[in-house]
């Protein structure tokens, strides 16, 4: 139980921050159908290696992307410094296959990682834990890799060590080179590729060392199915800081083997590629994205929401107008976001309660018929209702036709109790909800 208070003390500051961006980008951007092109197309490294040749991106700003993301009411963002492909977004002194042998020319990560310091927004880097491109990672039968069903690799002799030994040397840059960094999200776990496979011990003891305060995923134990050993009674030295469900939000949260609510982070794609694809125009609308992140906080949890820019370094216009879609309402309502957790209180019909301390908000999805109940709180122990968004008082609901359910506070959006108005945000109207302090007597209540 030691291991989860140094967790717990480590995730404040995510556990606060509830809201991040989670960016996709690398080779992949340029044949723009996802970030898997090269496994799902079988493409030998000398194939997928045109689009090294052809990378350019000309547009890349990542201030442009900081910035987007503070609008939208983002408190830190991850970029996949190195994805499974292989390719690396940095200087790594450890292969020639990285972003500064291209067009490029130059050192991407360290001007993400100095946009978010100079914005103020949490600074994260993603790491793959496979790597299609180095010559020792297993190919032939493994599940994922692009020569899984190539015979000429049947009999391949690799030399499993040296590429681990690549890849901590690769994580070591990350960890050493680029100051101090918040977040490390380590990406994935498979069948037996999982744990010590991977020499995880080792590796979080030197990431611990450089990095003693970075908060890290599960995935070097873990992955999307299962959490790993942080949602046990005991968890492993490379649990990891947080679990990571993947475009899924927990029917309950995420808890261990005791009960208790442990650090857990949505990951989920605004459309439904995580790599920029250019004909994939399923976007998710702001509203559902700002009730999903309600959820989220309204069950001890956050969500990293990703955006995966074209092959010239732009976010899609979609994903900009749904952010700053987000961030309007973020502006005027995230108070009920940031630092919130789970509220004692049974979940309304009509939406979802988020809290932090004594404070409840009231997030409101549908309009009511007549007069709004407050399920679980009771018309003596409620003070005063305001509308978060502009801080005006709300009506009390109380009425003739409320008396026999005096169980429950009621509210009214209009003058008249009885009559039914629409909601001012149709999005989510939160109501903050302040109740009497209870006094010696159980049954007194005072302001």
């Amino acid at each position: 139980m030691e291991m989860n208070q140094e967790i717990r003390e480590r995730t404040k500051w995510f556990m606060d921050a509830r809201f991040g961006m989670f960016i996709h980008w690398g080779l992949y951007a340029i044949p723009a159908c996802g970030e898997w092109v090269m496994s799902e197309r079988e493409m030998t490294v000398k194939e997928y290696e045109k689009y090294f040749d052809l990378f350019d991106p000309v547009d890349y700003d990542p201030k442009v992307w900081v910035r987007l993301a503070k609008e939208a009411g983002m408190k830190y963002a991850v970029l996949t410094a190195k994805h499974h492909d292989g390719f690396c977004l940095f200087d790594s002194a450890l292969t020639d296959y990285k972003c500064t042998n291209t067009k490029a020319g130059r050192d991407l990560v360290r001007e993400f990682v100095d946009a978010c310091r100079e914005e103020d927004i949490k600074v994260g880097l993603y790491f793959s834990l496979i790597d299609w491109h180095h010559p020792d990672f297993p190919k032939y039968k493994d599940r994922q890799h692009p020569m899984r069903n190539c015979e000429a690799y049947k009999d391949e002799k690799i030399d499993f060590d040296r590429y681990l030994d690549y890849m901590h040397g690769q994580v070591k840059e990350l960890v050493t080179n680029y100051g101090k960094l918040d977040l490390l999200w380590f990406d994935f776990s498979y069948d037996d590729m999982c744990g010590e496979k991977w020499r995880a011990e080792e590796l979080i003891r030197m990431v611990r060392m450089y990095q003693p305060d970075v908060i890290i995923d599960n995935r070097l134990e873990g992955s999307g199915e299962d959490h790993g050993s942080i949602a046990t009674a005991e968890p492993s030295i490379f649990s990891g800081d947080f679990a990571s469900p993947e475009q899924i939000i927990p029917p309950e949260g995420i808890r261990d083997q005791e009960g208790e609510l442990i650090p857990w982070e949505l990951c989920a794609t605004m459309n439904n590629h995580w790599g920029y694809c250019n004909f994939d125009h399923t976007f998710k609308s702001s509203q559902m994205l700002i009730r999903k992140l309600v959820e989220c906080t309204s069950k001890g949890g956050n969500m990293i929401l990703n955006v995966g820019p074209d092959a010239k370094g732009n976010i899609p216009c979609e994903s900009v107008r749904i952010l700053k879609e987000i961030g309007v309402w973020m502006k005027k309502n995230g108070e009920s976001i940031y630092g919130n957790t789970i509220c004692e209180r049974p979940k309304p019909e009509w939406g979802r309660y988020t809290q932090k301390g004594d404070v409840i908000y009231a997030h409101v999805f549908e309009e009511a018929l007549g007069a709004m109940p407050l399920y679980g709180i009771t018309p003596e122990e409620l003070d005063v209702v305001y509308y978060l968004a502009d801080g005006s008082e709300m009506n009390r609901g109380e009425a003739w036709n409320t008396v026999q359910f005096q169980e429950s506070a009621f509210v009214s959006f209009g003058e008249n109790p009885v009559f039914t108005y629409p909601l001012p945000d149709q999005t989510d109207t939160v109501l903050k909800i302040v109740l009497k302090k209870k006094g010696a007597d159980k049954d007194s209540w005072e302001k």
